[in-house]
Order: C-alpha cells, then sequence, then structure tokens
C-alpha cells in the first residue's frame, strides 16, 4: 500500500474519534421515570416487531444491527420531547433518560426479533402438528425429544395454525406455559452469561482499546451534539434525511401502484441475469445494492474494514470462476465451493484470536475482583458480580443440557462454540458495525461436519436440533446490543450500575411482551394462514435437517474438514499480516463475513461507502469527512423513518407493504 493507504488509515482513524467525541450527550443519567416510561413503550415495540414480522413479514427491521423500530421510535421520542421542554422546560426528558428508553427497547428487540423467539414459537408444536406416516418422524427421533419443552395438545395447535381464534382463552395459553417457562431458564442463563462476559471486556474494549462502535453513532447524535450543534439543526442531515425518504417514499407509492415509476438498484438487482457464460456464470446470485441506510451505516466503518468487507465478497465470487474453469465444480465434487466449512473455519480463528488477545485482561479482571486493595474498587464490584453471575447462569446451563438427556462433550461442544461465536460477534460489531447473518456458521452444522452425524448420534443430534432456533442466523444476537449500551453510558460508573439493572428488567420485560404478542397475533393469523413469517420456516430447518441426517448420515469429509482448516488458516495469516505491517489493509473478519452469508447484501454499499469516504479524507482531510457525517446519519434516520411509516401503514391496513430492506 502507498504512504497514502497509510495516511488513509491514520486519518480516517483520528476522525472517527473526533465524530465519537462530539457526540456525548450529557448528563446520561439513569433515572426511574425513564424506566417506567420504558416499559409501556417495551410492549408496543415487541407488538410491532411481531405484527410486521410475523404477520406480514414486512421491514425485517431486526434484522440489521441498528434496529430500526428503537430508532423510529426515539426520533419520536425526541420530537414529543421538544413539545413539552416548550411547555414544561424542567420536566423534559434529558438525553440520558431518553437513552435508558432507547436501551430498553433494543434490548427488548432482540428477544422480539426473527432469530430469537420468532423462532422458538416455530418450533414449539412442530413436531407434533406436521409429524407424519410419511416422514416416519415417531418412529425415528420422537423419544428423544424432550416433550416438556414443546406444546403437545394437538386441539391447541391446532387453533394456533389455523388462527381466527381468541388467544385469551385458558385452555389456549396454559399448554404453552410449561415450555415458556422452561425456555425462559435457558434464555435467561444464556443472557446472564454474555452479560457477565461483557461487564468484563467492557473497559478494555471501550476505554482501551478505544473501538469505533459504529452502531452508537446515530442514537448519541440524536441525543447530543455534532461539532457543538444539535443534530436536529445540521442542515446536512436533513439533506440526507429527505433523500432517503424521497427515495424509499416513491419505491414505496410504486408498491402500492406500479404505475408510479421507482428508483431502480436501491434494493437486491442481481448481476447474474447480465452473466451467462461459461465459466463467468459461475458466479451465482451476485446482487448489488444500495440501500440509503446501508451506505450510511457503512460510512462509519474504518476505511480499511470496508474494503475488507466489499474484496473479499468479489475474491469469493472469482473463487467460484476459478472452480468452474477446473471443474471444481462438477456434481461430483458435492459442496463447492464449501463456503460453510471456510466460514466455520474463518469465525472459530477469529473467536479464538478474540480470547487469546483478552487472556491478559480476563486474568487482570480476576485479580482486581478479588484483591483487597483495588486501584478501582466501584470497577472491582463489578468484576465479582460479573464472575458470580457468569458462574451460576454456566451451572444452570449445564444442569439444564444434562435435564434434556445430552452427552457431556456434545453439551461441552455445543455451548463452547456457541459462547465462542457469540464474543466474535460482539467484537466484529464493536469494530465494524457490520451486519452479521452467519446462517452457514452455528454449533449444528460444524459438529455435524467435524464430527460426522453418525458418531453424534441420533439423541444428540435430536437434541441440537431442539436447540437450532437461537443459532440460525445471529442477526439480533442480544451481546453485542448490550455492550454498545456501556458503551453510550461509559465514563458514568453510577449510572453503568443502573444500566446492568436497566437490561436485566429490560430483558425480563421483553420476555413476556414477546410471548404475548406472539401468541395475540399468531392464534388471530393463524401460523398456517395468514402468518407469513417464520412459524413454518425454521421448525422445517430444525426437525427436516434432523430426519436428513438420520436417513442419510453426515461422514467426516477430508475435504470438508480441509475446508475448514483453510479458513481458520485464513484468518490467522490477515491477522498475522495486520500485526506486522501498518500498511497491511486485508481485515481478517472482512473475510470470515463475506463467505458466510453476511456480505450477500450488503458489499455494494461497503463499496460505496469506501469510495465516497476515500474521496473525502484523500481530497478534504478530517474536515471535509465530519462535514458528511450528518449527512450519512440522516440517510439512515429517513431511510428507518420511511420504513417505519409504511409498515405502520401496512399494519393498520393489514396489508404488505413496501420494506426498505431485502
Amino acid at each position: 500500500m502507498s504512504l497514502y493507504g497509510i495516511a488513509s488509515r491514520i486519518t480516517a482513524r483520528r476522525a472517527r474519534e473526533q465524530v465519537v467525541q462530539a457526540e456525548v450527550p450529557a448528563p446520561r443519567v439513569v433515572t426511574l421515570r425513564a424506566v417506567l416510561l420504558g416499559l409501556p413503550l417495551i410492549a408496543i415495540n415487541c407488538f410491532w416487531i411481531t405484527v410486521v414480522e410475523v404477520r406480514l413479514y414486512t421491514l425485517d427491521g431486526t434484522s440489521l444491527p441498528l434496529f430500526i423500530t428503537p430508532i423510529f421510535m426515539l426520533f419520536v421520542l425526541i420530537i414529543l420531547n421538544m413539545f413539552w421542554r416548550w411547555l414544561s422546560p424542567r420536566s423534559a426528558l434529558t438525553p440520558g433518560e431518553l437513552l435508558t428508553i432507547y436501551v430498553m427497547l433494543v434490548i427488548s428487540s432482540t428477544l422480539a426479533a426473527h432469530d430469537m423467539l420468532q423462532n422458538m414459537f416455530g418450533v414449539l408444536g412442530h413436531p407434533i402438528r406436521f409429524a407424519t406416516p410419511e416422514n416416519n418422524w415417531k418412529a425415528l427421533w420422537f423419544q428423544y425429544l424432550p416433550w416438556r419443552l414443546f406444546v403437545r395438545d394437538e386441539n391447541v395447535l391446532k387453533d394456533f395454525y389455523q388462527g381466527n381464534v381468541s388467544p385469551y382463552r385458558w385452555y389456549r395459553i396454559q399448554p404453552f406455559l410449561e415450555p415458556l417457562l422452561l425456555w425462559a431458564v435457558l434464555i435467561f442463563a444464556l443472557i446472564g452469561v454474555m452479560l457477565g462476559v461483557n461487564i468484563l471486556l467492557r473497559r478494555s474494549w471501550t476505554e482501551h482499546e478505544r473501538l469505533v462502535f459504529p452502531i452508537v453513532q446515530l442514537p448519541m447524535a440524536m441525543t447530543g451534539h455534532i461539532g457543538g450543534v444539535p443534530f436536529f439543526r445540521q442542515k446536512p442531515m436533513w439533506a440526507g434525511f429527505i433523500l432517503a425518504m424521497a427515495i424509499s417514499g416513491l419505491n414505496g407509492i410504486h408498491w402500492l401502484y406500479p404505475s408510479v415509476p421507482y428508483i431502480e438498484y436501491i434494493k437486491l438487482y442481481d448481476l447474474r441475469q447480465h452473466i451467462t457464460n461459461r465459466p463467468w456464470d459461475a458466479v451465482g446470485w451476485t446482487p448489488i445494492s444500495m440501500y440509503p441506510f446501508g451506505i450510511g451505516l457503512a460510512f462509519f466503518t474504518p476505511l480499511d474494514l470496508q474494503f475488507s468487507c466489499w474484496f473479499f465478497y468479489v475474491a469469493r465470487k472469482l473463487f467460484q470462476v476459478v472452480g468452474a474453469v477446473f471443474g471444481w465444480d462438477a456434481p461430483t465434487n458435492v459442496g463447492f465451493p464449501f463456503f460453510p466449512e471456510q466460514a466455520a473455519g474463518a469465525w472459530t480463528a477469529l473467536g479464538i484470536v478474540v480470547v487469546y488477545g483478552a487472556r491478559r485482561y480476563f486474568a487482570n479482571a480476576w485479580r482486581q475482583a478479588w484483591a483487597q486493595n483495588p486501584t478501582d474498587p466501584e470497577e472491582s464490584r463489578r468484576f465479582r458480580w460479573a464472575f458470580g453471575l457468569i458462574a451460576v447462569c454456566l451451572v444452570v446451563i449445564i444442569v439444564f443440557a444434562q435435564w434434556i438427556g445430552l452427552s457431556l462433550w456434545v453439551g461441552a461442544t455445543f455451548f463452547g462454540i456457541y459462547f465462542l461465536l457469540a464474543i466474535t460477534i460482539t467484537r466484529v460489531r464493536a469494530e465494524l458495525g457490520t451486519p452479521h447473518e452467519i446462517y452457514f456458521v452455528n454449533p449444528n452444522r460444524m459438529m455435524t461436519a467435524l464430527f460426522g452425524s453418525q458418531n453424534i448420534g441420533t439423541r444428540d443430534l435430536t437434541l441440537i436440533q431442539t436447540l437450532y432456533w437461537f443459532n440460525r442466523g445471529y442477526r439480533s444476537h442480544p451481546m453485542p446490543n448490550q455492550l454498545e449500551a456501556m458503551k453510550m453510558f461509559e465514563g458514568h460508573p453510577k449510572s453503568l450500575n443502573r444500566l446492568i439493572w436497566v437490561i436485566v428488567v429490560a430483558t425480563l420485560f421483553g420476555f413476556v411482551a414477546t410471548c404475548w404478542a406472539n401468541l395475540h397475533v399468531t392464534y388471530r393469523a393463524g401460523a398456517d394462514a395468514k402468518a407469513v413469517g417464520f412459524k413454518d420456516w425454521l421448525g422445517w430447518e430444525s426437525f427436516g435437517w434432523l430426519t436428513n441426517w438420520i436417513n442419510a448420515p453426515v461422514k467426516q469429509e477430508s475435504t470438508r474438514i480441509g475446508y475448514m482448516v483453510g479458513g481458520f488458516l485464513i484468518v490467522v495469516f490477515l491477522r498475522l499480516m495486520r500485526n506486522l505491517f501498518l500498511w497491511w489493509p486485508l481485515h481478517p473478519a472482512g473475510y470470515a463475513l463475506a463467505v458466510s452469508y453476511a456480505m450477500d447484501y450488503f458489499w455494494f454499499n461497503f463499496f460505496i461507502a469506501w469510495v465516497i469516504k476515500g474521496l473525502l479524507i484523500r481530497y478534504g482531510g478530517m474536515r471535509a469527512h465530519n462535514i458528511a457525517v450528518p449527512f450519512f446519519l440522516g440517510l439512515i434516520l429517513g431511510d428507518y423513518t420511511m420504513g417505519s411509516l409504511w409498515s405502520i401503514l401496512g399494519a393498520v391496513m393489514d396489508v404488505q407493504t413496501y420494506k426498505i430492506y431485502i
């Protein structure tokens, strides 16, 4: 890389730090008033998400790293608060209270989302509802199911799947209570471990390493200032806001009235239709998109990481072309180009690198937790609380795994991989802020590829597929959202302690609100009738794969394991090169994201943001970069606002409306 490349990395880093410092709102105080106001808003948020994602399958607001509904609700709160401040300045909500409510909405969204409780409701009754003599489920694996985790009443399930009935009858609610309470034990234990680890890592990642945390930029700016100017008085912000609203507004009208023109290439446009000759047609589905919010989010990713994200996606497509040239994609070479295996190795390596890099900090946190005269008594108490929370929750997870019948080695491997991926996703979000739908990577697939389904056994296969619902894609993973909440309240120890309890309260209340919303919406609409979301898909994935693994066992294959090792070594090499050479432009997370489906929707957004940001820094320096910041925040807010308005219109009219994403 040229001297310009080195200078760009350094300049971009300085520019990012200036932006973060400029967006810090004050005061940031967690109050009881904010929590009490946040609780009913959690119920509204969970219901809204469930209606648009389960009933109508629009918006997809929880599939993005920055959730849509909490941002829109924060926007509305700020507008209402402005009017209230005009009437009663002393009783208006402070920036800290607004952020507290926002955090509560985000935490509840992690539970209401596609990849959490929506998925769980998709499996609760699936075995009983869809078992037939033809699929032979009862003979193959029914005897291994932990039945107390499932709904077994066929009449109740008939109402649940056909819909058009009231959920508010005891005989329709009662069969769900035991499974939901038992699943709640595991869910809270998993989230408890994540919260404890985040408390331990918080200071290292937010204060010592000063990671970028791109996802917190918009909510912090909305409640504060940029360059001393209030966010909503920034002319560039309003320019971006209006542009994004106009694009999504016009395309939304076209969705309802096709005669109205629309702006092409904003959503997925497949380049494959123009690539028809061999070997180039081996690239397969190659979408480009120019989501306004996507370009806005990508702008806050560091320049070298932007480059890595789109570069490795293009490299992945070229690898498919090379495979076609040499005949590697022949029908006999089943599995080529083995992206799930490459992704599994890459994410495993990333996780090991992250944990290994934090080893000294974990050791130091342990010493501080039990030191008689700690340098920071407040942090020492938090560390003790975190270690205790992790220990208790791990015991609960072990007991739960043994209770459902998991073999010790299978349970340890499964949850070990799960938490390794959780920490890795959190680190990637803190550095890059990218989407992380790593659909190819989860403990279930990794274990069957490594050990073979026969070596795992039918009982354990059945049990890990019972746990598949919270391992499908990790788009709404709770752990990075917890750490980002702590980032927004850094530097205020008393507020941080209160914030931890706010996260706990929001998790508990969010679980209850989400369960109610799913039962209400699905009994009314019918999981097999009007509910077009994930109610069936997840169940078929979970138990369809299980049936296939039993009927056609997956063997240990040297080729698949070789690609897994290859993905692992590529990440290690890229990490080593970044440690040795300042100029090295390729980030290992870019490779891991590109081969695991996470970049398919967004690679072109990162390319556009990389070009714009590179030109700004090269020809205008930090000043031009910082002037542009409000514009790109406006793109996100405007697109999210228009998307939210379309989803509300759809919910009111009970029709599908334009989605700003996918």
